[in-house]
């Protein structure tokens, strides 16, 4: 037996000296965040949120964690409490939440927001959503847990304090410090040196920026730069961001006022979160927002577009103008398109392609660089870091929110801060912060579930197999014609797209009919037969005459055809 395990009767079962952290997203990778905390036979869960699909799921928009341990001990979770409102910690809400079926608490913009989500969605089986004050207390269960006011890239970011009485963890969520966020609320660092001056266990901490000297930067200066690059500006002038970004959005409408350009909002996702701001109180005593309908009606100089689309995503407003394909928005020879956002790892590709399909319509693309700084990051940079922990003081430190070398980077720098110990944790790992020693004890199942159409699957599904080697490997489907003995009754018929022509080479289904003769021949009589096994002899037969004559191995179906 692991003596590390010796500890705990069941990792799975916390009991009234245990504290567990238990990440099953979000650590280990950007995005997708899912953690768990256990104490006293209960869990506690922090952000349920989703991640881009990636290249390798062909037809996958949207991934996010597989809640399989927690979904098993449903009647032990006490709650949810969502950070804030970002995709990648609210995002899986709508399509996980009826599997757990535990109460949600969000601070009111991200209950807004996520409201507005659910409903977009037509969720029917929807969470009532308890809304909490910011920098407010409550108890879940054994967890005591207090807000403490952050500042990020999206109103109402909170750390949470969760006391137990094992000790006290700060859970940062994402954050940076922002002397001048514009929108929302300033850091409270005074209420967390007061936190400090209890006791801190451990800190979970975002490590996003770790590896990046200095400080994020301010939206302040964000302002200041768009302000200068829009009026240099002629004619139309568009501009991406995340849609999430509340500052940002306030940001550009102020810039447009300054420059005499009415605002027109481009993008479902645009639309849903100014809904969600104003009705918590953002975004007030701005200019009236113009209808995308009606800007045409505006000489070109006099307008700016806030667009959904920063990432390439195909089916975002922008790429739809960028192909001249949307219903009511057009960006002509002249115009120009600011980029106020980071390129998030794995959207390089599609980026590059949207900036040269703008480029080739001689639009003048603008991104964020040293010279023009019309974005800053919403995440801590190591210098935040160090002020971070120099406020907690924690005797633990859980870098999570980053890749392997992010959080291995994050470990060293806590030792820096003069943090006791580091535990370097991956999704589904059990790391006991009490009794005794830090350490991980046990691990758990941690995949990950696509959205597929309507339809929830595991990442390495059969389905999503099948699909990756038909994207790759193109498919082909053969009609087999027999008598009863198995003989050929006709020749084979071939049905393959994207995997060759069968005008120009015909002699790849001629070479694909010599092996089906040539496997029926070396059957046996009684073998020919069985359906099952004809069928399996002609598709092996069918591929290995593909990958000889094309060099790939495809999907190849076999409908048989037995006429006695």
């Amino acid at each position: 037996m692991n003596p590390k395990l010796a500890r705990i009767a069941d990792p799975a079962t916390p009991g009234k000296k245990d504290l567990f952290f238990l990440p099953l997203g979000g650590t280990g990778e950007i995005g997708m965040n899912l953690n768990l905390y256990g104490h006293a036979g209960k869990w506690l869960m922090v952000d349920l949120g989703v991640a881009f699909g990636e290249h390798d799921l062909p037809g996958i928009e949207v991934v996010m964690p597989d809640p399989d341990f927690i979904v098993e001990r449903a009647d032990k979770l006490v709650g949810l409490v969502l950070t804030h409102g970002h995709e990648d910690h609210l995002g899986a809400v709508p399509y996980l939440w009826q599997y757990l079926r535990c109460p949600v608490y969000a601070t009111p913009f991200t209950a807004a927001l996520l409201r507005r989500k659910l409903k977009d969605d037509r969720v029917e089986d929807a969470p009532e959503i308890i809304e909490i004050p910011l920098s407010s207390r409550f108890e879940l269960g054994p967890f005591d847990i207090e807000l403490v006011t952050l500042t990020h890239s999206i109103p109402e970011p909170n750390a949470l304090v969760i006391r137990t009485s094992c000790g006290t963890v700060v859970h940062t969520g994402d954050w940076k410090l922002d002397p001048d966020p514009l929108v929302g609320e300033d850091f409270d660092a005074q209420r967390l040196r007061d936190v400090a001056k209890e006791g801190v266990l451990a800190m979970v901490c975002d490590s996003t920026n770790v590896l990046t000297p200095g400080r994020a930067g301010s939206e302040l200066d964000v302002r200041e730069a768009l302000e200068k690059v829009v009026g240099e500006c002629k004619n139309r002038v568009a501009v991406a961001c995340f849609a999430s970004n509340v500052a940002r959005l306030e940001t550009v409408m102020r810039v447009a006022e300054a420059h005499g350009r009415q605002v027109a909002l481009v993008g479902r996702s645009m639309h849903r979160i100014v809904a969600a701001a104003r009705e918590s109180g953002y975004l007030q005593d701005l200019p009236p927002i113009l209808d995308e309908r009606d800007i045409g009606y505006l000489p070109r100089e006099e307008v700016l577009l806030l667009c959904t689309g920063s990432q390439g995503e195909p089916r975002a407003a922008l790429w739809r103008i960028a192909n001249d394909d949307h219903p009511e928005v057009t960006l002509e020879e002249g115009d120009t398109v600011l980029f106020s956002s980071r390129v998030i790892p794995g959207n390089e590709k599609s980026i590059q392609s949207l900036y040269n399909l703008l480029a080739r319509r001689g639009i003048e693309v603008v991104s964020a660089d040293d010279e023009t700084p019309i974005h800053v990051s919403g995440h801590p940079c190591r210098d935040e870091l160090s002020d971070m922990y120099q406020w907690v003081r924690p005797r633990i430190a859980v870098p999570v929110h980053g890749e392997a070398r992010h959080l291995h980077a994050h470990g060293e720098l806590a030792k820096t801060c003069q943090v006791p110990e580091v535990v370097l944790a991956q999704n589904g790992a059990m790391v006991q912060l009490a009794p005794g020693e830090a350490t991980v004890v046990d691990h758990v199942h941690s995949g990950r579930l696509a959205l597929d159409g309507n339809v929830l699957r595991p990442v390495d599904s059969p389905v999503l197999r099948h699909r990756r080697r038909m994207v790759y490997n193109g498919s082909a489907a053969v009609t087999v014609v027999v008598d009863g003995d198995g003989g050929l009754l006709v020749e084979p018929r071939f049905a393959a797209q994207g995997l060759y022509d069968a005008e120009e080479e015909p002699e790849v289904e001629a070479d694909a009919v010599q092996a089906i003769e040539q496997a029926l021949h070396r059957l046996s009589r009684h073998d020919r037969r069985q359906d099952g096994l004809l069928s399996e002899a002609v598709r092996v037969a069918v591929r290995r005459a593909f990958q000889r004559a094309l060099g790939k191995k495809p999907v190849v179906e076999v409908q048989l055809i037995r006429l006695d």
